[in-house]
């Protein structure tokens, strides 16, 4: 089939492609029918029937979930926890990692919001040191003096977001993490952007953690996540600090034994239809060969890059060697407020970032606002025109 038959056939399976413009895929995605339709038919088994009786009746599309969620990191599914969103997968992360006051987390300049104020506060409490990784002068993190930090100051833990929420820099992560292997340091990545939009493998990031979310590039439900965790953590003795039974055995009055699987770090409530949901938009994006969708997605962004760049009112802050499906923009003579609302009006969804979400990025940009466009594969060429022709509507 051509490209143009496949995107056709992928926009019929996408009922919200018939009224909207689509651009906000990094904010959350178009679910696809087929995962609304597993959604649907549990919430109405369960209320036919009863929650715990329609999660028992399902038990084996449940258990798929994990497998499929294990075939699209290369991992086993007992690596994979399900959680409520991607910040909920990271804090289970961070909250197994016994820092004490001086212990060392090593970062980026480019990461989301919620991990920095996440480090923040576990500096305010534990006494915890942050250092972050300088840039190279293209934009994105520097891997020789990560190196060179790692050597020198022994961090208790290296954490990297793949893809900032506030630009389409892609970080060498799998470079970082064969420095990580090499150290013997714990290694946490933040794939909120990039899973389900990149092919991702664990194996080669060589990370211990990684987080994500169900509802951005795998076209997934809000309020579904998942955490990887490495075996060699779950042989260690790591566990999430708020352990529940579902993660653990009560075996004495005063002593417990924690699953020896990544269900060690899960809640024992569940909204199951969010986990079907999930498996089914992960199967979804397995039917379809990952490394086209990830051509797929870097085509379009690059040529709204590209075409961008030509608009001599528009300026485009995306920096790196490595730039994905998020394009972001700023119009110095035209204010976010107005530059959305325009859009809004043509039925184009895109979203904001303000500086509060990306302090370092922004400040070192000059800017204090961006407007993300992040097409995904169903998009059309033509849409991405559409969205610019308006960009340049007189009246702004």
């Amino acid at each position: 089939m051509t490209t143009a038959a496949i995107v056709k056939d992928l926009r019929t399976d996408t009922p919200g492609c018939e009224n909207k413009i689509h651009l906000n895929n990094a904010g959350a995605g178009l679910m696809t029918s087929p995962v609304l339709h597993v959604m649907k038919a549990h919430l109405d088994l369960e209320a036919q029937i009863g929650g715990y009786e329609a999660a028992a009746h399902r038990r084996d599309e449940i258990r798929n979930a994990y497998q499929m969620v294990g075939q699209l990191l290369t991992c086993s599914p007992e690596n994979i926890a399900f959680t409520n969103n991607a910040t909920d997968a990271y804090a289970r992360a961070l909250s197994c990692i016994g820092f004490k006051s001086g212990d060392i987390i090593l970062t980026t300049n480019n990461d989301y919001v919620s991990n920095q104020i996440a480090f923040l506060s576990f500096r305010k409490r534990f006494g915890i040191e942050i250092v972050r990784i300088p840039d190279v002068e293209t934009g994105g993190v520097d891997v020789d003096k990560a190196w060179e930090l790692m050597k020198s100051l022994h961090p208790k833990l290296v954490a990297v977001t793949h893809m900032p929420t506030n630009s389409g820099l892609i970080q060498p992560i799998e470079e970082i993490g064969k420095h990580c292997q090499q150290l013997d340091i714990l290694y946490l990545v933040d794939a909120c952007q990039t899973v389900g939009q990149l092919n991702i493998n664990v194996q080669k990031i060589g990370c211990d953690f990684l987080s994500a979310t169900c509802r951005k590039f795998l076209r997934g439900p809000r309020g579904a996540g998942f955490l990887y965790v490495s075996d060699k953590v779950l042989q260690g003795d790591y566990e999430p600090l708020f352990i529940d039974m579902r993660g653990a055995q009560w075996e004495e009055k005063d002593k417990y034994i924690a699953h020896k699987n990544a269900t060690r770090f899960e809640d024992w409530e569940f909204s199951y239809a969010l986990i079907l949901g999930s498996g089914a938009a992960v199967k979804y994006a397995l039917s379809l060969d990952l490394n086209w969708i990830e051509e797929r997605i870097r085509f379009l962004s690059d040529y709204a890059r590209e075409e961008l760049r030509k608009l001599d009112r528009i300026q485009l802050l995306d920096k790196g060697a490595d730039l994905g499906g998020i394009v972001t923009i700023n119009t110095p003579t035209i204010p976010a407020g107005q530059l959305k609302a325009l859009l809004d009006k043509n039925n184009i969804n895109t979203s904001l970032s303000h500086r509060s979400s990306a302090v370092i990025d922004f400040d070192e940009k000059g800017v204090d606002w961006a407007l993300r466009i992040s097409p995904h594969y169903y998009n059309t060429v033509d849409e991405i025109d559409q969205c610019i022709a308006t960009l340049l509507q007189p009246d702004l």
